[in-house]
């Protein structure tokens, strides 16, 4: 059996990464996962974490995700993981995406799900969560975008791949 590889994606991160990279968001996760996981290894599975925009707060918005979210759910070998928005004092805050990304990282390699895990954000508050995973035997490796990296979390990591325009326009929609 080959490396068994599990993709993590903060979806707020990437998008955002995207947005400010591209202008747009319009990405294969599949053909995504394929690029970082390259032909020598075996995907598991993309784990694709975000927070629904709730409808009365910008009904256009929120059809727009709805979209993509039907999107990704037929994206082969990707689970959509949903946390929750709330709102402080009106600005609207993601609940419970990194705790589902670090649980669920952590929770696979303990049941050895995977060999390694490619981690698909720039938030250096996983770097703990990485370290765990690395005590468990498994490699870790972060893709992140140069506007959005974080130093502590490429350290934590066994290797670190820039996403840049040329790699994502190989997977745009």
């Amino acid at each position: 059996m080959g490396e068994r590889v599990a993709v993590f994606v903060d979806g707020s991160n990437f998008y955002f990464g995207c947005k400010d990279l591209l202008g747009n968001a319009q990405i294969n996760f599949y053909k995504l996962s394929q690029i970082l996981v390259t032909p020598q290894r075996e995907l598991i599975r993309t784990y694709y974490y975000n927070a629904p925009v709730h409808r009365d707060s910008d009904e256009n918005r929120y059809q727009n995700q709805q979209r993509f979210f039907e999107r990704l759910k037929i994206t082969k070998y990707l689970d959509l993981r949903l946390g929750r928005l709330i709102n402080r004092s009106g600005v609207f805050v993601e609940k419970g995406i990194d705790v589902s990304i670090a649980i669920d990282m952590l929770t696979l390699a303990w049941n050895n799900v995977y060999d390694t895990a490619i981690l698909v954000s720039g938030d250096g508050d996983f770097a703990a969560a990485v370290k765990s995973v690395k005590d468990r035997g498994k490699h870790v490796e972060n893709a992140y975008f140069r506007s959005s990296q974080s130093k502590a979390l490429r350290d934590a990591c066994d290797i670190e791949v820039e996403l840049t325009s040329a790699l994502l326009k190989r997977c745009h929609i």
